[in-house]
């Protein structure tokens, strides 16, 4: 036998183990990517800015960005596109592309509560001195004109009646400098942009965290065929953003969320940061199941200026299965667990 017969087979060997070896370890899947469009910049972004900066969906396998697009019409052309991969947008909105045809179902979303201020030039004191005034909105049919038109219908308040007028301005950054600027007379703006307001000058009427209303704000909606094809990705989708619900509602947490906000929101403060932590905190919820009666409850106001949203069966648009199998296998029941909930 040649003397480098035992030496080939050593080496034979030894490549063997190697293989062996390297198949022994566990196989990493790729992050897959996955662009969110939103409209609003406000602290309702704030579950997904938070779960982006603090790694809470690379835990699920996913790279999310998220990309603000000025109304909820741009969001759903890209997202029927294929441009985005899901949308954080209003139920309004949703109402509106569906009314047009887009099929898109939406899946959960954290927030049950509108947690706004009405603010108002200071000499007008009393929803009696709204009469003939403009309110500023970003869109109409949009997120921020529904919450207006919720917070004033709960008030007793009949814009056609009394006369009030919505003008478009833009998103609520836009919103708050026409208020400070007078160019509008009063605003349904958030905790964060009443607190600039008022330390300007500027009246608040209510605060609408004390009002109850069937109301289900903006959350995870996509293409229905992207639901049928790729449940698992959707499915992690949801589970990122109940992370970074969970994160936010830790108390520890708090430099980081407020860290977060006011790098996104571009707050100038650490007291409005905290202002707009306080207001996340308080309408951010683990109750993340979709709301036939919420949904419901904001059709009725949107078939107003879309006659042809009443028409829409809620039930073909909310898909709440992703969050009952959260519920099922445990995985929501231990996030509560972990808050003490």
């Amino acid at each position: 036998m040649s003397k480098r017969t035992p030496m080939r087979l050593r080496a034979f060997t030894c490549t063997v183990l190697v293989l062996l070896a390297v198949g022994a370890v566990p196989t990493v899947r790729a992050e897959e990517k996955v662009l969110i469009a939103y409209g609003g910049q406000n602290e309702t972004v704030g579950p997904m800015w938070v779960a982006v900066d603090k790694g809470l969906f690379k835990k699920h396998g996913l790279e999310v960005r998220m990309l603000q697009m000025r109304s909820g019409q741009f969001n759903i052309a890209a997202l029927m596109s294929g441009d985005v991969q899901a949308m954080w947008p209003a139920v309004s909105s949703v109402l509106s592309g569906v009314s047009g045809g887009a099929k898109i179902s939406c899946v959960a979303s954290p927030f049950n509560r509108i947690a706004r201020e009405l603010i108002v030039r200071k000499e007008i004191d009393s929803l009696a001195g709204l009469r003939d005034k403009v309110f500023g909105v970003q869109s109409i049919g949009g997120g921020f004109w529904l919450q207006t038109m919720i917070v004033l219908d709960r008030l007793g308040l009949d814009p056609d009646k009394q006369g009030l007028k919505m003008r478009v301005i833009g998103d609520e950054p836009t919103i708050l400098q026409a208020l400070l600027a007078l160019n509008i007379d009063a605003a349904v703006i958030t905790i964060a942009s009443a607190g600039v307001a008022k330390r300007a000058g500027f009246r608040s009427l209510v605060n609408t965290a004390e009002l109850r209303v069937p109301y289900q704000g903006v959350g995870i909606c996509t293409r229905s065929d992207l639901i049928a094809n790729s449940p698992d990705l959707i499915l992690r989708l949801v589970k990122g953003m109940v992370d970074g619900v969970a994160f936010i509602q830790e108390p520890r947490n708090k430099r980081d969320v407020m860290g977060v906000l006011k790098k996104n929101l571009r707050l100038s403060t650490d007291g409005d940061a905290e202002t707009s932590y306080n207001s996340l905190r308080l309408v951010a919820s683990l109750d993340v199941a979709p709301d036939p009666e919420a949904w419901r409850n904001i059709q009725r106001f949107v078939s107003r200026v879309s006659p042809k949203v009443a028409q829409l069966d809620i039930h073909q648009i909310i898909n709440g299965s992703f969050v009952k199998s959260l519920e099922e296998t445990g995985f929501l029941p231990e996030a509560r667990k972990r808050l003490g909930l």
